[in-house]
């Protein structure tokens, strides 16, 4: 699948979003039902429903974007949850299927290459905390996603969440602010908590956490 822009090679950006695809697919193979109905970390969803989400991301281009949120009456929220809805497939192997199809898919909604990343990232990791699945993400990915939403509030508040804080992360080069109070953990931690993931917080130390965990809730 395409969406008028280029596959980037070798080191590129879809490269990383197609390892990140596959290896949330790897590590969903032979869930049992079930468990597909555990609640994810993203309000009011499933990790079936959260799975699917990411498979409409990855099938959706600008004009079929654009046409929904007409459709939709730009009801930004309606439009996702009509294309979850499209993506959930009859049953979880439908679902998980479905998404096993748009691994190496380029298309995608008018966002950066970048957002398509960290969407992936964060929205597996929605995924494989409640299951109690980890993952090693290459520190040099979860670097760039990091990078990429400290200076970012599209399609979630990242930027404005930090603002006032040092970040540190303690397996790789990420740092953000030069001063204010302290937080620092792994990337993905950082990574999960910049976007209001409150579940990592307790990854987290620091004097700057509670704050951080305030703008979580509040947000």
């Amino acid at each position: 699948m395409t969406d008028g822009e280029p596959v980037l090679g070798g080191g590129g950006i879809w490269s990383l979003v197609h390892s990140e695809r596959a290896a949330l697919a790897a590590d969903l193979k032979g869930l049992s039902d079930d468990r597909w109905a555990t609640p994810s970390l993203c309000s009011e969803l499933t990790v079936r429903e959260v799975l699917a989400h990411l498979t409409a991301g990855a099938s959706l281009n600008s004009l079929r974007w654009f046409a929904g949120v007409v459709r939709c009456r730009f009801d930004f929220d309606k439009q996702v949850a009509e294309r979850l809805a499209e993506q959930l497939g009859a049953s979880p192997r439908d679902t998980l299927e479905r998404f096993r199809r748009v691994v190496t898919s380029t298309t995608k909604p008018p966002l950066p290459v970048l957002a398509m990343l960290g969407e992936t990232i964060v929205h597996g990791e929605d995924i494989r905390r409640p299951l109690g699945l980890t993952r090693e993400h290459p520190i040099a990915t979860v670097t760039r996603v990091a990078d990429y939403y400290r200076g970012s509030d599209l399609v979630v508040l990242a930027k404005g969440r930090i603002k006032g804080l040092r970040l540190v992360a303690c397996d790789g080069p990420f740092t953000t602010g030069s001063s204010g109070p302290s937080v620092s953990g792994t990337t993905v931690a950082l990574v999960m908590a910049m976007t209001g993931r409150a579940a990592f917080l307790d990854d987290l130390e620091g004097d700057g956490v509670e704050l951080l965990r305030e703008r979580c809730e509040t947000a």
